[in-house]
């Protein structure tokens, strides 16, 4: 069984905060799944992604299991100590040793902390969670001002690959009108999308400067990352931030 590899921010967070996102290689699932997947809802063996979040665990070195979201695209940002799979698609820890996950396949990982490493914070972030607020209502939920936060942005379904119709651009621009420039004309009446840049616009609106990472396209790297777009069935790759 090959090696497990994560992509590790590169982000000036205090040295007590860790953060990863998963790669496809290196786990037991098998067929559509191979190799890592980690989500246990997609359809495969839940023996394989046992064993593969058991994997996620001991080559990390994470403090507690994560907290696994039902996400379902909308707003609701988890706290610890409540249920144990919160429906949710964003969650925050203010105490060491609690950690942060949310599972993607071409929707936007956002992960938080603070420069003071008081919380960190996970985000699942496609379009409809964008729209909805669920960065806004995750800052929001922080107990420290917006400007001590540091962003950063994970894989996720890529400019060149993102194809909306021309409903998903009319409900940006409904909400900000300087979204246009995120969007560029495909074939017809449907528009290439930057899902980067519309994060990057919400984040700094609500007054988070230093965001970083971003770029990395999950559809058009197969041996990589998962993409639904690209595969419709398929794994989930995890991202994780935590304190130690």
């Amino acid at each position: 069984m090959a090696d497990l590899d994560f992509i590790v921010p590169d982000w000036p967070v205090p040295a007590g905060v860790r953060a990863a996102v998963s790669l496809r290689p290196g786990g037991t699932s098998a067929g559509r799944y191979a190799s890592f997947n980690l989500g246990d809802h997609v359809g495969d063996e839940p023996a394989a992604v046992a064993a593969n979040r058991a994997r996620l665990r001991t080559a990390l070195g994470l403090p507690a299991e994560p907290l696994w979201l039902e996400q379902v695209h909308g707003t609701e940002v988890a706290h610890f100590g409540g249920e144990a799979r919160p429906r949710a698609d964003a969650s925050i820890a203010v105490q060491s040793g609690q950690v942060c996950a949310v599972m993607v396949a071409d929707c936007l990982p956002v992960l938080l902390a603070d420069r003071e490493a008081a919380c960190v914070a996970a985000v699942h972030a496609g379009w409809r969670g964008l729209v909805a607020g669920v960065i806004e209502r995750t800052v929001e939920a922080l107990p420290v001002p917006p400007s001590r936060l540091v962003a950063w942005l994970g894989p996720a379904i890529g400019p060149d690959a993102f194809e909306v119709g021309p409903e998903v651009r009319q409900t940006f621009l409904s909400l900000d009108a300087a979204t246009a420039g995120d969007f560029r004309p495909g074939a017809g009446d449907r528009w290439f999308a930057d899902i980067f840049s519309l994060a990057r616009r919400r984040l700094a609106r609500l007054g988070v400067g230093d965001v970083y990472g971003g770029g990395l396209c999950t559809v058009s790297d197969p041996s990589r990352f998962y993409s639904y777009r690209r595969d419709g069935v398929t794994g989930r790759l995890v991202a994780l931030v935590w304190k130690e």
